[in-house]
């Protein structure tokens, strides 16, 4: 049997996928709180955005519907969790989960958007 190539594929960055229930509103918390910036929209209304930050992206998708997950969603890095814990704690974000150090090896906390989804933020320690 020969080896399948996918031995020799190489995957990049991946960039999760938000269902939000208001897109305008949600772009509003992603960029004033988190400081991303909106790079791509379609739909008219906009029904879709891709957000930036360094090298973070999140894809943003318009779903009135949209209940949360009870899970995190998606994990982040940052090299400075201790930073944003605190930033995110002063502009009144839902923090699920306070800062922590883990044993696994990260400081990390869980902070919900305004439609609920649960991100793990942190920084390897």
């Amino acid at each position: 049997m020969s080896p399948s190539p996918i031995h020799t594929i190489t995957f990049g960055r991946a960039a999760p996928g938000l269902a939000v229930r208001d897109i305008q509103a949600a772009f509003t918390f992603y960029s004033e709180v988190l400081g991303f910036q909106k790079v791509f929209e379609n739909g008219n209304p906009v029904g879709f955005m891709v957000l930036k930050k360094d090298a973070a992206e999140i894809h943003l998708s318009q779903n009135r519907n949209h209940v949360a997950a009870t899970i995190n969603v998606f994990h982040m890095f940052v090299d400075d969790v201790a930073a944003l814990y605190e930033l995110c704690e002063a502009a009144g974000v839902r923090v699920v989960k306070s800062l922590k150090d883990k044993d696994y090896g990260q400081r990390a906390f869980v902070l919900a958007d305004p439609d609920g989804n649960r991100i793990d933020i942190g920084e390897r320690i």
